[in-house]
């Protein structure tokens, strides 16, 4: 009988973590441990809840205690406008949690630490981007969160290089779905689109910046198989993937979609005085597929009816 691996899934109560955490649940091998920190937990079968701040050196300690496997999702995130306007808030704590948490997996050690990182390292381009496009130089905009995340992803390769615990680091691209944030102050441009298509009183919506700039967007329940073949099948003591739909979808397309498949006759109106990110960005995932057999499996119309749906589900009802 295979013995069952002691999963800590950080960031439990978070977009990713949530279902990360719902999906793991439901594997006969995997005891499932969620960390809470100041979102309240869920309810979910199977899964033992602990809580704990994770830049403090002490709670990290405890809770990494006869783990195995470190899924590492818990960070301060936002959307465009913090980024542009306040960059720091995603520096000095992520820094501090992730360095407890490395340095912590390694000393007690800890298997497999999976970690993730973004895109934001990459420039902005019309071609697809692989893992070696990083030149070294960073955005003004992205300079703060892009360096932190370099770093970061350099120390999991430092501590992957002592030979004693594997890691994993996904490049993903924008995620949406299911237990996104749909609230307008702290959502990133999917989940703001949906909310304002779902609650518009008076056919109308403003999206922020001109409409052109393009996204690369991956359903979540991509992402999360990824984590599940990262833990199966990287082989290597260190893996850097790229993880995305590789295709890359103007703003004003995607929110035409959300539109089309609300069912709703809405209007479109840009607000180009709002802060927004001005790039063209979508992913070659050609190493994830070739050393892990990972692709995106989701078709991007699926995806945002897939959304929709549980949108309506638990915002509608």
């Amino acid at each position: 009988m295979t013995q069952r691996q002691r999963i800590l899934v950080c960031g439990a109560t978070g977009f990713i973590g949530r279902n990360i955490v719902e999906r793991l649940s439901h594997q006969a091998n995997a005891e499932v441990i969620a960390v809470e920190h100041e979102t309240p937990r869920f309810d979910c079968p199977d899964v033992a809840w602990v809580r704990a701040d994770l830049t403090c050196q002490e709670d990290v300690q405890t809770v990494l205690q006869g783990i195995d496997v470190v899924v590492q999702a818990a960070a301060t995130t936002s959307g465009a406008a913090d980024i542009v306007q306040r960059p720091y808030i995603h520096t000095s704590d992520n820094a501090v949690m992730n360095s407890h948490i490395f340095r912590t997996a390694y000393d007690l050690n800890v298997k497999h630490v999976v970690f993730f990182s973004c895109t934001v390292m990459y420039p902005s381009s019309d071609r697809p981007l692989s893992e070696d496009d990083f030149t070294g130089e960073i955005a003004p905009q992205y300079f703060g969160v892009g360096w932190t995340k370099v770093y970061l992803e350099k120390m999991a390769e430092f501590f992957a290089g002592l030979g004693r615990t594997k890691f994993t680091v996904l490049r993903h691209s924008n995620i949406y779905g299911p237990h996104d944030k749909y609230d307008l102050e702290r959502s990133h441009m999917f989940g703001a689109t949906v909310t304002k298509v779902m609650t518009a009183s008076d056919g109308k919506i403003a999206v922020w910046g001109e409409g052109t700039e393009a996204r690369d967007l991956l359903y979540i329940d991509d992402l999360v198989h990824c984590v599940e073949q990262s833990i199966r099948r990287q082989s290597e003591p260190f893996g850097l993937y790229n993880i995305g739909y590789g295709q890359a979808f103007a703003v004003k397309d995607v929110v035409e979609r959300i539109i089309a498949a609300s069912g709703r006759n809405i209007e479109i109106t840009f607000d180009r005085a709002k802060p927004t990110i001005k790039t063209s960005l979508f992913l070659n995932c050609a190493h994830a597929d070739a050393e892990i057999n990972w692709r995106p499996q989701t078709d991007f119309q699926d995806g945002i009816r897939k959304t929709l749906d549980w949108y309506r589900r638990h915002f509608q009802t």
